[in-house]
């Protein structure tokens, strides 16, 4: 008896399906084909570490006062760099101190041309930690990324880096902002002050104890000059904290101003800040070259009263306006012999008699 051949489907019936083999052989190469299309090509590895900023300096040692030459590639056009010798750093640890342990006087900013790269000069001077050294370069505006070289300060002190405090990670959960307001002291001038407030969370593996953070502020295209901000208290790993950080401006500043925050060298927060203008000042100078030289004009003509003569003083305005106009002096008949003088009253004037050869009026006898 002939074995049972097993049911097809009618529009299947004439159709013969491919073989063990060659089935899975078609299953890998699908398989292959999926993989190629969602991993990333070695030429697109390529071109990421191609497009990342890089520096490169003219060479790795120099002694004080001597001069190198700093260039890069792969930075955003237009972006405002800075460009500092720092010590007790080392490239891929950073800076350990923050710009306190950078040489910032002798500090240079370059602008990113509009193929990505620049150049600039950079004086040599010896930071005011130990080396190992490096030349660090970090964006200031338009790009916020930061790049070590190391570098060698000839004759400069050397010691071994500090070692790191701890794994925990900070980053900024919530929004931010700038609470506070201006005094009427503001208004004549005084220095401007706020609270920058945010939260942050530690999503490291251990706790991060008294946390140091720096605030700066920025003023146009000049750099954040940084102060260095201790938070109390310690932030455990998962957990989040309401940060506040004082910020205070200098006496009479005014303009659009920028709050910026930095941890372990990586900008956190960066808030704008508007400050009016002082007008309590302009109108203080303004009332005072009104009264000053009218109070000059004043002591003047008083010094000029005093010192003018007195035959050729000139009574002032006051005197003028009380004293009574002058009258002419009223005629006096002669007196005749014998006669007593008659004393003569300043509303009446007297009448000479009538004479002889005068004719009488109507009315006398």
């Amino acid at each position: 008896m002939r074995p049972t051949e097993p049911m097809r489907p009618k529009g299947l019936k004439g159709l013969k399906g491919p073989t063990g083999p060659a089935r899975t052989g078609a299953a890998l190469a699908l398989l292959a084909a999926l993989l190629l299309a969602l991993l990333p090509t070695a030429a697109d590895a390529a071109d990421a570490a191609e497009a990342a900023p890089k520096v490169a300096l003219s060479q790795s040692e120099g002694g004080k006062g001597g001069e190198i030459t700093v260039s890069g590639s792969g930075w955003k056009p237009g972006a405002l760099l800075m460009l500092l010798i720092c010590g007790q750093s080392a490239p891929g640890k950073g800076v350990i101190g923050g710009t306190n342990s950078c040489a910032n006087t002798d500090g240079r900013a370059a602008t990113v041309g509009a193929q990505g790269s620049f150049s600039q000069k950079l004086p040599v001077a010896e930071p005011p930690k130990p080396c190992p050294c490096v030349v660090h370069v970090a964006g200031v505006t338009g790009q916020q990324d930061a790049v070590d070289t190391a570098f060698t300060v000839a004759g400069h002190p050397t010691a071994p880096l500090p070692e790191p405090s701890g794994g925990g990670r900070l980053a900024v959960l919530a929004s931010v902002r700038l609470e506070g307001s201006s005094g009427v002291l503001v208004w004549f001038g005084a220095p401007a002050r706020r609270e920058v407030v945010f939260t942050v969370g530690n999503l490291g593996q251990t706790p991060v104890k008294d946390p140091v953070f720096e605030v700066g502020t920025s003023h146009g295209v000049f750099s954040p000059q940084y102060e260095e901000r201790q938070w109390r208290g310690t932030l455990q790993p998962g957990r989040k904290a309401l940060v506040r950080l004082p910020v205070e401006l200098t006496a009479g500043a005014h303009g659009d101003y920028q709050v910026s925050v930095r941890y372990g060298g990586k900008v956190l927060v960066e808030q704008p800040w508007g400050v009016g203008r002082p007008w309590g000042v302009l109108l203080f100078w303004l009332l005072l070259a009104v009264v000053v030289p009218a109070a000059l004009f004043r002591i003047g003509m008083a010094v000029v009263d005093r010192t003018r003569p007195a035959g050729g003083r000139r009574p002032s305005t006051r005197q003028r306006a009380h004293r009574l106009p002058e009258r002419a002096p009223l005629p006096i008949p002669p007196a005749s012999a014998g006669d007593e003088p008659t004393a003569v009253l300043p509303w009446f004037t007297p009448r000479s008699a009538p004479s002889e050869n005068s004719p009488t009026t109507k009315g006398q006898s």
